[in-house]
């Protein structure tokens, strides 16, 4: 972090591994769409909601754009929803590379190739590799424009969806399956172990601390992860044909990848799920220079809350909380100071340090925790931030309240439940107490009924945006160097 600013030691922050072997992987795909002519690509359109929102699709498809051996096109820079703060004085329009390591990703990995819209257009639409679905003429870019960056995206991305092959994908409705190999073998056994499993369906319920082996046989995998949907999205022969897959986020059609990936992708060979789960894990995390800004905070909450307590707290232990406010749907999360105290006081320790990561601008509302705690938001560091863009501060909030000892977050929202996943990752790479199970010490404050579900292990199940699920961290380091491109 020294190019950064500090700390010097900002270890415990690092929750992801550097696997040698993982990086040399290739999907059997990669190989096949190697052997043609022109490279194979997919790009996509950014979810529409907020950043986390667009986080948990875009993670979704990466990893599909390497399990199915594609180029993956990542899209312009743009304006984003809630990330448009002080327009004039900062930038404001973002591309995925602005927030993780998509140069080294790209530059390490075998079995991926990552490339800007700017190239992909120059590369295949202004050679006429580009033809309109609908007419079967060659189509060019709208105004023959090729850089979109900071620019209206909607006729790029309308001109898009004409020229490519589109899957009406719908994450609630099917799993994607990606078979073993491009052999149709592989393909029809997944559709027969489908059919199997519908004549006596399991329901989520069944598997709620009871969870199975990760190297478990294809068809007990399926069971656990279906979660009572009943058709299968297949990387089929149609779409291995097509050179351009793209996926829209087109609300009218109900198309959108409100999904964590790991609840949408299945694998038939395990080894290749556990190393999906380890390369976003190691791989899609936010960059050095957030990590660093949140590791000089945490570690001065962590001196205050020494100084506060010398003796009995020599560590520097603080709880945390995520209570979203603002334009939230959810109302029966949407309650008073005194009653999140009341829901969550129990679980917390009376005087202790609290860290609070929060959308909610009059800080007086959190007068009744304040009476209990020793209370602090990020706006009380922001000295120690120094001039990073105002528009990254959710990231650095996420990263400073994973690292309370008990965590207190808020049901249904996708911010919240990144940074359970990130405990998640804490908790297995040092075994914590109830890692084997994936039990992170993680609770809700509302609604009541889902207080305690991250104290047990639970399914991927729907509605899967609404919390992360043990699935994503649980056992994923099993296997490594078991899986290479000749398996």
């Amino acid at each position: 972090c020294e190019k950064y600013g500090g700390p010097e030691d900002a270890s415990e922050m690092v929750y992801w591994s550097d696997i040698t072997s993982d990086a040399s992987f290739e999907s059997p795909f990669h190989a096949k769409h190697d052997q043609g002519d022109r490279p194979m690509y997919m790009t996509f359109e950014p979810d529409g909601g907020g950043w986390n929102n667009i986080r948990m699709a875009m993670e979704t498809v990466v990893v599909m754009a390497h399990a199915m051996g594609r180029t993956l096109v990542i899209p312009p820079g743009q304006g984003m929803y809630l990330l448009r703060k002080d327009k004039g004085k900062q930038n404001i329009h973002f591309s995925f590379a602005d927030f993780f390591h998509l140069d080294s990703l790209d530059r390490e990995h075998e079995g991926i190739d990552i490339i800007t819209t700017e190239e992909f257009l120059l590369r295949e639409a202004m050679t006429g590799h580009l033809v309109d679905k609908h007419t079967g003429i060659v189509s060019f870019p709208p105004e023959n424009r090729t850089n979109w960056d900071g620019q209206d995206p909607k006729p790029l991305k309308e001109w898009l969806r004409n020229v490519t092959h589109t899957p009406l994908w719908k994450p609630e409705s099917c799993l994607a399956v990606i078979p073993a190999s491009a052999d149709a073998s592989d393909t029809d056994e997944l559709h027969a172990m489908k059919d199997e499993i519908l004549k006596d369906m399991p329901s989520p319920a069944d598997y709620i601390g009871k969870p199975g082996p990760v190297d478990g046989s294809p068809i007990d995998r399926m069971k656990e992860i279906l979660a009572d949907r009943k058709g299968l999205c297949m990387y089929d022969e149609e779409m291995q044909a097509a050179p351009v897959i793209h996926f829209m986020c087109y609300h009218k059609m109900r198309v959108r990848l409100l999904v964590h990936f790991y609840a949408f992708l299945f694998f038939q060979d395990w080894r290749q799920d556990l190393w999906t789960k380890r390369f976003v894990r190691d791989h899609l995390r936010y960059l050095d220079e957030l990590q660093c800004a949140a590791a000089r905070i945490v570690q001065a909450i962590r001196e205050k809350a020494r100084k506060r307590d010398p003796e009995g707290n020599p560590e520097g232990l603080f709880d945390s909380f995520h209570i979203r406010r603002g334009d939230f749907q959810y109302k029966n999360t949407r309650l008073e100071a005194d009653e999140i105290y009341k829901n969550s006081n129990d679980v917390l320790t009376e005087n202790a340090t609290v860290f609070i990561a929060t959308d909610q601008g009059k800080k007086d509302f959190f007068n009744p925790l304040k009476a209990h705690y020793d209370v602090y938001f990020l706006d009380d560091f922001k000295h120690l931030l120094g001039g990073i863009n105002t528009n990254y501060y959710g990231m650095i909030d996420q990263l400073i309240a994973s690292k309370g000892r008990v965590f207190v977050g808020t049901y249904h929202s996708t911010f919240t439940g990144f940074i359970n996943r990130m405990r998640g990752y804490y908790a297995e790479k040092h075994k914590l107490q109830g890692y084997e199970e994936g039990i992170i010490d993680s609770y809700y404050f509302a609604p009541i009924g889902q207080k305690f579900v991250m104290r047990d292990y639970v399914p991927v199940k729907q509605a899967f945006y609404a919390r992360e699920f043990p699935a994503s961290w649980r056992d994923i380091d099993k296997g490594v160097g078991e899986l290479t491109s000749n398996n």
